[in-house]
């Protein structure tokens, strides 16, 4: 059995069992392991294209790998689905979308009432901020239904395979997300009062006070005391010619590919923005062997954390910083993509224009709250709360502690009580929130005897492990438990704790002991042990990927206590040793650009609008004829109309709107759709086969 594209060997995650289903795609048998998404296993299989518009023909394929586009839509065993929340099954007919695809015949037989179910607090979502309030609440001794349309509890942790930033006491900090998103499904399975109903989907916020919810088994009406929305958040698209092209996805679809589902889904990519989404997603590409051709980031410096964007660069990734896409070009996939300089007004630089041959573009460009359940309930006078990123965008580490203050303020208010937080709660979980604070200046280290630990950590973020690990009590900050910079006091006795658990990579230890003019550095390694060996000569560079010269692998050994992470030792001439942060594992003629640039077609051509391909252009026309009702636009349009109900394009109309000038009080917004993800009509009526 011929299995195509499947990650064979990864430094972090266990490989995932030999478990295959059958399945046709247009005529073609491929397999797919037991339970993943039909998406996966199409594109696992060497399909990218998943189809064509029936507008113009452009050939579609995944973005979101979420279930919040529609641009994954396959037939599959005869109904138009979206494919990424569809398990694959033995037998399985699977078919592209070519053109409009044709509904068939609903019976109107049998029908019968859905069941109707009451509980004290209904959570959509089972990520890190949804678990943490259902613990809170259930603890409290309330009821809890917990909802989530994947397949397992974790939501986004599920794909982190980095060790998670915060504090060690209150988030885990010095973890792998994997792992944190197991230790919080068993703590909370073994609770009672809380029913976990995964692979189901809320659809509806209605009037009564009801919400419906579509569980594998049918349809469900559930009358809860409170709404709490833990949804998470829905990547945003970014207009540029080609953006539609199969091989233009989100970073979170990507990490859903390969740290999900360990698809080899690309072999050279770019990545624009900067974020901590785009910088992890360049690691996680390199963890998984792919190259990554560089990444693209509009600001002066990356708004993700300064140890994230390092630790690429150190590998060999460019970063390229005041700079833009401005097209993706390909036939029906993406073969190439061109960037260019921005000016003080993010208009591109003449001149500037920079071509590179690949297969995938991360589109990394910021998250949207899902929080319609919310405004829908508030509505309707539905008591409702959200927490995690459908109330802020921010990391893991503060939706974890963001849904227990929430599921303690539920549980006080449906006790009819005044809210009693602890007094350090609300502190701790604005210093979790925090974006990171200005860069210091590096001060480079002149110790040349001895053993110690080298920082390379210049930013104040969130974190502590490095402090709590030490056995000597070595490393402090100059205030806050959590925030400030890291400080080493002399005294080190070279156990390597701190190089091992620091979630950004960015603490060496020199030792001078055995050899003061070539010293040994220990470098914390996620890469594998497939990667190195003893022996090799390799380029060492400093914090910010310059390098430094050679050193040469003495050993390379898994860190006692910390699973996937391996400590590299190199020996390096004396003069440099200080300053060395990583290796280098990307040779630069791999990023170079190619020597010829594309003719870039003008921006009102860029779709906006995916699921209708309603372009730039066309809405500009609309809105500059004196049309201000978004529901008009709609109409003559069809901006909106799709099957993602408006999801992906809604706030890329917004930014067209400000860029006319236009006040945004003028607009009448979308009307909003009374079902939030397109379903069967035969749930409705208790056929949920049909």
């Amino acid at each position: 059995m011929k299995i195509e594209a499947r990650i064979q060997r990864h430094p972090v995650l266990p490989v995932l069992p030999d478990s295959w289903v059958k399945f046709t795609f247009n005529g073609r048998e491929m397999v797919g392991r037991t339970g993943e998404m039909v998406s996966s296993a199409v594109f696992a299989g060497g399909e990218h294209i998943f189809g064509h518009h029936h507008k113009d023909g452009a050939a579609q394929g995944i973005f979101c790998a979420n279930g919040q586009c529609s641009q994954c839509t396959l037939i599959i065993n005869g109904v138009p689905l979206k494919s990424c929340i569809v398990p694959v099954e033995d037998g399985m007919v699977v078919q592209s979308v070519e053109g409009l695809p044709v509904l068939g015949e609903l019976d109107s037989s049998s029908v019968k009432s859905p069941e109707s179910i009451e509980t004290d607090v209904l959570i959509i979502g089972a990520g890190p901020s949804g678990m943490a309030a259902a613990k809170e609440l259930v603890s409290s001794g309330f009821n809890v239904i917990l909802v989530d349309d994947k397949d397992r509890l974790g939501g986004k942790l599920v794909l982190q395979t980095h060790k998670f930033f915060g504090s060690e006491e209150d988030c885990r900090a010095g973890v792998r997300g994997t792992k944190i998103a197991e230790i919080l499904a068993e703590e909370l399975r073994e609770l009672p009062g809380v029913d976990i109903w995964m692979n189901s989907i809320v659809l509806a916020v209605f009037s009564d006070g009801t919400l419906g919810v579509r569980k594998p088994e049918g349809y469900k009406i559930v009358r809860p005391r409170q709404l709490l929305v833990a949804a998470g958040a829905r990547e945003k698209s970014f207009p540029f010619p080609g953006c539609t092209l199969p091989g233009v996805y989100g970073a979170g679809a990507f990490q859903t590919l390969v740290n999900r589902d360990q698809i080899r889904c690309s072999e050279r990519l770019f990545i624009l923005g900067g974020g901590n989404v785009g910088l992890i997603g360049a690691y996680h590409a390199l963890q998984a062997g792919m190259t990554v051709v560089g990444l693209a980031e509009g600001m002066e410096r990356c708004g993700g954390y300064k140890v994230h964007a390092d630790k690429i660069v150190r590998m060999g990734v460019p970063v390229y910083t005041r700079h833009t896409i401005l097209a993706a070009h390909g036939d029906e996939n993406l073969e190439s993509v061109t960037i260019a300089g921005i000016d003080e007004n993010f208009n591109p630089i003449p001149g500037t224009e920079r071509n590179y041959k690949v297969d995938t573009l991360l589109i990394a460009v910021g998250l949207s709250s899902v929080n319609e359940f919310h405004s829908k309930a508030l509505k309707f006078g539905i008591p409702s709360m959200l927490t995690g990123d459908a109330e802020e965008i921010a990391e893991a580490s503060a939706a974890m502690f963001g849904g227990r203050i929430c599921g303690r303020k539920i549980a006080f208010s449906l006790r009819g009580e005044p809210v009693e937080i602890p007094g350090d709660w609300l502190e701790k979980a604005e210093v979790l929130k925090s974006p990171g604070g200005p860069v210091a200046e590096y001060i480079d280290s002149t110790v040349k005897e001895g053993v110690f630990p080298v920082i390379h950590c210049f930013q104040e973020i969130p974190c502590n492990p490095c402090m709590t690990v030490c056995p000597q009590g070595l490393i402090t900050t100059d205030g806050h438990p959590v925030m400030g910079l890291p400080e080493y006091t002399d005294g080190c006795i070279g156990c390597r704790k701190c190089v091992a658990v620091c979630p950004g990579l960015a603490i060496t230890l020199v030792d001078y002991r055995k050899n003061s003019k070539l010293p040994t550095v220990t470098i914390p390694w996620e890469l594998g042990d497939w990667v190195l060996e003893k022996g090799q000569i390799v380029t060492v560079t400093e914090w910010e990927g310059l390098s430094l010269g050679s050193g040469t692998v003495v050993s390379l050994k898994n860190a006692p206590g910390y699973p996937s992470t391996m400590l590299l030792d190199i020996e390096v001439p004396e003069n440099i040793a200080n300053r060395v942060a990583g290796v280098r594992i990307q040779n630069p003629e791999v990023t170079d650009s190619e020597e010829f640039v594309p003719d870039i077609p003008i921006d009102d051509d860029s779709i906006v609008c995916r699921c209708e391909r309603v372009t730039a252009g066309e809405i500009r026309k609309i809105l500059r004829e004196g049309v201000r009702d978004m529901n008009e636009l709609k109409a003559r349009t069809r901006a909106g109309f799709g099957a993602c109900g408006g999801k992906t394009c809604k706030t890329l109309i917004s930014r067209i709107v400000r860029a006319e000038g236009i006040n945004p009080d003028e607009i009448t917004d979308f009307t909003e759709r009374p079902l939030f993800a397109e379903t069967r009509l035969g749930y409705f009526c208790g056929r949920e086969e049909e």
